[in-house]
């Protein structure tokens, strides 16, 4: 089958060391489907959390369908995500240990189901950050003189 990502959230990468990547299914309503389908959401300051054994995801912002008068929806409610009961336990363990968070990664749609890739994550300092950026830079370098482009 093939995987439509309908959207992204190409800071965590950024912000977050990422351990470990998990695939769940969402609960939506239909105009939130219908939204989805157009691309018409985004993950920036998304998170999910487990609560009483449920995995719930908040702030992910679905904009609202323009032709459903007949529901008024929030845009950034909070969703119930679908896992197996034996992955949330473990998913529990890890955020309970500190500094781990769960993040959304990017949403797609997988043979007509959407599904949501969250990563178990720890939090950058500025100091990681500017420690990778260094060392992406160090390797363009590296690769501009392997091809000869730079003296």
């Amino acid at each position: 089958m093939e995987k439509r990502i309908v959207c992204q959230n190409r800071k965590a990468r950024h912000d977050y060391f990422i351990d470990e990547i998990y695939e769940a299914g969402i609960v939506l309503l239909g105009p939130e489907v219908k939204s989805l389908r157009e691309g018409r959401a985004s993950l920036k300051d998304s998170y999910a959390r487990v609560k009483s054994e449920e995995l719930f995801l908040h702030n992910m912002h679905i904009s609202p369908y323009p032709f459903a008068h007949h529901v008024d929806m929030e845009p950034t409610r909070t969703r119930k995500l679908l896992m197996h009961k034996k992955e949330i336990k473990r998913l529990t363990g890890k955020t309970e240990e500190r500094g781990y968070s769960l993040i959304p990664l990017s949403v797609y749609l997988l043979g007509g189901i959407f599904k949501i890739e969250l990563a178990l994550a720890k939090g950058k300092r500025k100091y990681d950050k500017r420690h990778v950026l260094k060392e992406k830079e160090i390797k363009r370098e590296l690769d501009q003189v392997k091809k000869g482009k730079r003296p």
